[in-house]
């Protein structure tokens, strides 16, 4: 899901990247909603209070509600940041830091909120900006790293986008292309990973408050996690097939072959070189 960049990205990495942060996106915004009475997983609403706070001249709200959209925009900033200044060196650690980011500011907003939150307006509203700027980190991310494919804390840009692609397929030569039935999925699982998350989360924080934040969490570390164990057994048979090719036992041949056994061969294999 984070490995890969781009346009190197297949369907199904998109998928399974759009359907796990969706599905956080959306319990982090019902989340917000019960708890604060303010959406955090975009910003459309905030434009609009924005304006309407300017017209009374109501200064005070503009700050704290500007400065909510600025910490959106700069979580994108900051996510995009991070991709092309280190995508160089390691794209699994610059595709993962602004998740891991994101779940440091929801850890933080659970924590606080369970154990020190009193309710009070100027602790609402910081915390409203901080989950604010973590859904920016995630959207930033899942834009960048899919080429804007993947966009995962709102559905206003999905819902328009699906209601073209279902005019297209009204005609059967759109309904063959590849590509078109690929988008129309990939913003399908989008929509229904959102509202599957909105719905877990109105069902799951009366029991659990603020410590639905903590699932939240879970959700993104099972991101980073699937990446994280691809990169590692990969290059766990990688040495394994180096270590029997070159007749140099290693201790990962050694636990390989503990694990699963020497396979038997009626035949000895002949290598090229040994010769």
């Amino acid at each position: 899901m984070l490995r890969n960049y781009s346009n190197s990205r297949t369907l199904g990495d998109n998928i399974r990247l759009g359907t796990l942060t969706a599905f956080t996106a959306g319990t982090i915004n019902i989340a917000s909603l019960l708890i604060f009475l303010s959406f955090t997983s975009n910003v459309t609403g905030h434009y609009a209070i924005l304006a309407a706070e300017i017209s009374k001249g109501n200064w005070t709200q503009v700050a704290v509600v500007g400065g909510w959209i600025f910490l959106f925009f700069f979580g994108s900033f900051l996510s995009n940041l991070i991709v092309i200044s280190f995508n160089k060196r390691s794209k699994y650690f610059a595709h993962a830091m602004p998740i891991v980011l994101e779940i440091l500011c929801l850890l933080f907003v659970g924590i606080y909120g369970q154990f020190y939150y009193q309710k009070t307006l100027e602790e609402t509203e910081y915390l409203v900006a901080l989950m604010l700027f973590a859904t920016g980190l995630q959207n930033g991310l899942t834009a960048s790293i899919s080429n804007f494919s993947v966009k995962t804390t709102h559905l206003t840009g999905t819902t328009t986008d699906l209601g073209i692609l279902f005019s297209m397929f009204t005609q059967k030569k759109f309904r063959k292309n590849g590509e078109l039935v690929g988008r129309a999925k990939l913003l399908m699982s989008i929509m229904l990973a959102y509202v599957c998350g909105a719905v877990f989360s109105g069902l799951t924080y009366y029991y659990l408050e603020f410590r639905v934040f903590y699932l939240i969490c879970l959700c993104l570390l099972v991101v980073i996690g699937y990446d994280a164990y691809k990169i590692h057994l990969r290059h766990f048979n990688t040495r394994y097939r180096y270590s029997r090719i070159y007749k140099k036992p290693t201790l990962v041949a050694f636990l390989y072959d503990k694990i699963h056994g020497i396979p038997q061969r009626k035949t000895k294999r002949k290598l090229a070189f040994d010769d």
